[in-house]
């Protein structure tokens, strides 16, 4: 049993003389890799293309849960109720970076590593494609006539009159020309199509503009929004936003100190037609103070004509109505007054707003409901409606509340959200919500010692988008300048072209033959066009004698 494991182990062999010897079936393990060797094989695994496209795969999972989960930066609040709501897997989250994803290690990595690889891809190939770019075209093969892509015919001109009008009517086609001579016979090489390879690369070397001017971007610009109601002033400090996302490396003192006041909003609006409805035109005049202590200066803000302070830029993005309300409270003291911005809800700016007024007593009083810029009621429902979108008449319809605000809990609220969950309806005797209903200039009480409000009026208010985007022009040249790598790597196509004349029987043969390096070409058509154009036919000499084609 053993002899025959033996033999099982071992595999006969015969040398050169024909002795048997035995040896090993089992081959000798590889020897393990040396540290400089284990390092040459990882860059070349990191900057293979198959991990290029996993990484950016990788990347654009990873940007997943920035989207998903609130994000420290921009909404602290939120991140603070998820908390709240989550007491188990918060921790873990926070541990993981998850709620401040773009500043994160794990996606730092991700991203460092995706442009890593893409260097280490195209830089080798731009040194093969110089070789390439500098080196002649190609020998003339052998035979020809084994190309798909072929024709040949005899002719009485001398090989050296042949060669020399498809030399230039090779290079009249801007092609890379070479001329090889032998006993009795004349072979041209010619080649183009070396920008396919230089779009390719330059379409990479974008890709990575791009990553390199979005990092930069993202990292060091900032996007916020506020809204401003006509006739008040806006200052480029933090608690001036109503949303505010800074890139990972942005700090709050890095805000440009300037301010503007709108002085007023105009807006035109279509009223006859189809497009009845539609805003014509809507603009903002500002007056501007770049720095304290500067002159301030008039600026028209448009739609698509910003304000352009220090690299910050100031968009005219939207617009509303601030309905101008007046609260007394239960003693009969003003409460509240002053403009409160409601929210569109459609085209027609029918707009939905809350009126806090925490500083009432003996309690805290709200409001929610509707503004209608031009009252209507429905004939079908009963219920009013906006008719246009234009405060032609304006009309404020609210729900009263009264209780506790919750203002004094410390966790943050939206101006446009109201917690009911401490608060009392004012309702009739019914039980029925009680509606106040009232136009411009009209009051309504709440009740004996409640209080009371008053409309009395509206203003407008626009929406303001405020953004710095250092090095914005580098992704922009980047797209721009890869779309055109692109096109030359899809529209320019590679062809080596050959024309070889040799003597036989007193006369000269002439082959032609081409090669696309590509598929989807037809040489075959190019090789038909430089037959038409060396034939003696075509030249004014002899006769062809013979003409043989694939």
């Amino acid at each position: 049993m053993g002899s025959e494991s033996a033999t099982a182990s071992e595999a006969e062999a015969t040398d050169d003389s024909g002795q048997g010897r035995t040896r090993p079936s089992k081959r000798r393990p590889a020897a393990p890799l040396q540290p400089l060797e284990f390092a040459r094989w990882m860059w070349r695994q990191l900057t293979s293309m198959r991990t290029a496209l996993i990484l950016l795969f990788l990347l654009a999972v990873a940007a997943i849960p920035g989207s998903l989960i609130p994000q420290e930066r921009v909404d602290p609040s939120a991140v603070s109720a998820f908390e709240g709501r989550h007491p188990t897997l918060a921790p873990w989250l926070e541990r993981l970076g998850v709620f401040d994803v773009y500043s994160s290690v794990w996606f730092s990595a991700i991203y460092l590593l995706l442009m890593v690889s893409l260097v280490g891809c195209f830089v080798p190939r731009i040194r093969v494609y110089a070789k390439a770019a500098r080196a002649r075209p190609p020998k003339t093969p052998a035979n020809l006539s084994r190309l798909s892509a072929y024709t040949g015919w005899e002719t009485a001109e001398p090989p050296g009159e042949v060669a020399s009008r498809a030399a230039a009517l090779l290079k009249g086609q801007r092609r890379r020309v070479e001329v090889e001579q032998g006993d009795g016979e004349v072979a041209i090489s010619a080649e183009k199509g070396y920008l396919r390879e230089a779009g390719n690369l330059v379409f990479h070397v974008a890709l990575l503009v791009v990553l390199v001017g979005v990092a930069v971007t993202g990292l060091f610009g900032f996007k916020g929004s506020a809204s401003v109601v006509a006739g008040s002033g806006f200052s480029n400090t933090l608690i001036q936003y109503d949303d505010f996302t800074p890139g990972a490396r942005f700090e709050a003192a890095d805000l440009t100190p300037f301010g503007f006041t709108v002085r007023d909003f105009d807006v035109e609006w279509e009223r006859r037609g189809p497009g009845a409805g539609t805003p014509l035109f809507f603009d903002a005049g500002l007056s501007v103070t770049e720095s304290p202590g500067a002159t301030p200066y008039d600026y028209d803000l448009q739609v698509n004509h910003p304000l352009d302070i220090d690299g910050t830029s100031v968009f005219l993005v939207g617009h509303g109505y601030a309905p101008r309300v007046t609260v007394r409270d239960g003693d009969g003291n003003v409460a509240f007054s002053g403009p409160v911005i409601f929210l569109p809800q459609d085209g027609s700016f029918v707009s939905y707003g809350v009126v806090k007024v925490p500083d009432a007593t003996p309690t805290q009083l709200a409001f929610e409901g509707y503004f209608f810029p031009t009252a209507a009621l429905s004939r079908e429902t009963g219920q009013p409606y906006s008719a246009f979108p234009d405060a032609d008449h304006p009309v404020l319809s609210l729900v009263a509340y009264r209780g506790d605000l919750g203002l004094g809990s410390g966790l943050p609220q939206s101006v446009y959200v109201l917690e009911k969950d401490q608060l009392a309806r004012f309702e009739t005797p019914g039980g029925n919500p009680r509606a106040l209903l009232l136009e411009e200039g009209e009051s309504a009480r709440l009740g004996a010692g409640a209080g009371s409000i008053t409309f009395e009026g509206y203003e407008r208010w626009v929406k303001l988008q405020v953004s710095k985007s250092p090095g914005k022009v580098v992704p922009l040249v980047g797209v721009l300048v890869g779309i055109c790598g692109l096109l030359l790597s899809l529209f320019i196509r590679p062809r080596r072209t050959w024309v070889r004349m040799r003597e036989s029987g007193g006369r000269t043969v002439v082959e032609v033959a081409a090669l696309d390096r590509v598929s989807g070409g037809d040489p075959a058509a190019h090789v038909d066009e430089v037959a038409a154009a060396l034939r003696p036919d075509h030249a004014g000499g002899a006769d062809v004698s013979r003409e043989e084609r694939r």
